[in-house]
């Protein structure tokens, strides 16, 4: 398995901190069918309202989803908005109690009216910013410094700066945030200003800069003209200039071009996505890569992973968190091909997840499927019509010679569960090596479990399992003489006759009396 996929099946909470710029996102949303009568302007219709945590809190909720305890620090005004902003944090489970009130500016809000064109469409018409740029003084500086200096004592695995140039990441607060965080062997991330200078920045862990901002800090304007390729010099004087560990400039549809320190610049690409809104990919970028590192991922795979999330935040009208689940799925769907829909128990439950999130009906099958006959593919299409995703568990090569005798299986794991990925009907293969899929059908708890009607319901393992968190068991009835023993039989083939004791096969349909009878 890939280390990336490896570490995504092995994911642990972290705890994280986000310093930078906090906003409150105001949503207005409404319909646009006429224009002004006396200007020809569109008229907004409003039908409703929404209120979202913005800038940095965006970082901060994204990294609630991938698993994190964050806390954020940064600068609220004494205002309507300030209490909102910590609610809405609060509910989102980010701790808040580290963003200092300052009476002498507002809380930022970001006000944008939505027009929903054929009430449905969602189109931004116009923006208004209520904020101040003004720096913050040296009191407020030291008691966001006092709040990270008592995290980092209690223990934070990543920090986060997220600035939009809004006053808060002044030069002396960016550096004592990496001072802090380079003595206490913390990593620390950028996601930086679109400003000329980044010396705020040296000594930080990485920076995440777009193509833009990258090549403004690199001394090249606002061009807009470099070539993917072309930014390889740019991130070289990033990292050498301000002493970074990494570079990793995005480049939109190109991917990110990551340069790590002493090594060579490597394009890591995307996928191809359909864009709906690109609002909030810089910072998904920032809190992916955070998420990364803080569960050991190096540098490629926390790129790949910050990839593939952005790319599913741009398929998204506005900000909206990315759970880990929903990412893990997606990555193992484009990167685990070459084990077709094979997946281990820890992966199924992550696809399972995303799956249910959707809204998805899970249905659950198992057997051998040794020689792939109509009788199976009429099971599993039936099974499929039952709900939406559909998972097929199989017997281990070992547990199906204890069932059907020595000489078989007639096809190995490896070949039936390349046949089984085959089939539409199937969305997932898993492997099950004890007696019975009890376990697996624990662990992915099904919607519905199906079997063929030649067991009775008390013979089907996880039947009552599955009855007891209001789930369904179908008996699907089977294809007369639709078999693997009978198409072996017609083959002449003497691996047609089990050879394994009756009361030894007991123990595969997890009957108790089965052996007696």
């Amino acid at each position: 398995m890939p280390a990336l996929l490896e570490r995504l099946s092995n994911w642990k909470p972290f705890t994280a901190v986000v310093v930078g710029d906090f906003m409150l996102d105001e949503l207005v949303f409404g319909d646009v069918d006429r224009l002004c009568n006396d200007a020809p302007v569109p008229v907004l219709a409003v039908r409703s309202t929404e209120q979202r945590p913005g800038g940095a809190a965006n970082v901060a909720l994204d990294l609630v989803a991938m698993k994190a305890r964050v806390h954020a620090l940064g600068v609220v005004g004494s205002d309507h908005a300030a209490l909102d902003l910590r609610a809405r944090l609060s509910e989102q489970h980010v701790q808040s109690d580290g963003l200092i009130g300052d009476a002498t500016r507002p809380t930022t809000v970001k006000r944008s009216l939505i027009g929903l064109a054929q009430h449905r469409h969602a189109q931004k018409m116009f923006r208004m910013d209520f904020e101040s740029r003004a720096p913050i003084d040296a009191t407020i500086e030291r008691a966001i410094l006092e709040r990270l200096a008592a995290l980092l004592q209690s223990g934070v695995d990543v920090v986060c700066i997220e600035d939009y140039a809004k006053g808060v990441c002044t030069p002396a607060l960016c550096q004592g945030v990496i001072r802090a965080c380079r003595a206490a062997r913390v990593p620390v991330l950028v996601d930086p200003a679109a400003i000329a200078d980044y010396s705020r920045y040296r000594g930080a862990s990485t920076i995440t800069p777009n193509r833009t901002e990258a090549e403004l800090a690199a001394g090249g304007g606002r061009s807009g003209r470099l070539e993917p390729a072309e930014f390889d010099d740019v991130a070289r004087r990033l990292v050498r200039d301000l002493d970074l560990d990494s570079a990793v400039v995005t480049l939109d549809k190109h991917g990110a071009l990551l340069l790590e320190r002493d090594g060579e610049p490597a394009l890591v690409p995307t996928v191809a996505r359909k864009v709906y809104d690109v609002t909030g990919a810089g910072d998904m970028v920032l809190a992916a890569l955070a998420a990364g590192v803080a569960n050991g991922l190096g540098w490629v795979d926390a790129v790949r992973f910050a990839n593939a999330a952005a790319g599913l935040e741009v398929e998204e009208f506005g900000v909206v968190p990315i759970p880990l689940e929903r990412i893990h799925s997606d990555i193992l769907r484009r990167e685990g091909g070459s084990r077709g829909k094979l997946r281990t128990l820890a992966e199924a439950k992550v696809e399972v997840a995303s799956a249910r999130r959707a809204g998805q009906r899970i249905v659950l099958t198992n057997g051998c499927f040794d020689v792939l006959h109509s009788g199976h593919v009429g099971l599993l299409d039936h099974a499929r019509s039952l709900g939406d995703y559909l998972i097929v568990a199989t017997n281990t090569d070992e547990k199906v010679r204890e069932f059907k005798g020595p000489s078989r299986p007639v096809n190995n794991l490896d070949d039936r569960v390349r046949v089984l990925s085959g089939l539409a009907s199937v969305d997932c293969v898993v492997v099950f090596a004890e007696d019975t899929p009890a376990e697996t059908i624990e662990a992915l708890r099904p919607d519905v479990l199906v079997k063929g009607d030649e067991y009775r319901e008390d013979q089907i393992p996880g039947a009552a399992m599955v009855r007891s968190w209001g789930g369904e068991v179908v008996r699907v009835p089977m294809k007369p003489g639709a078999s693997t023993t009978g198409t072996l039989r017609k083959m002449g083939d003497p691996r047609a006759e089990i050879t394994v004791p009756k009361g030894e096969q007991a123990r595969f349909i997890n009957d108790p009396t089965a052996a007696k009878r």
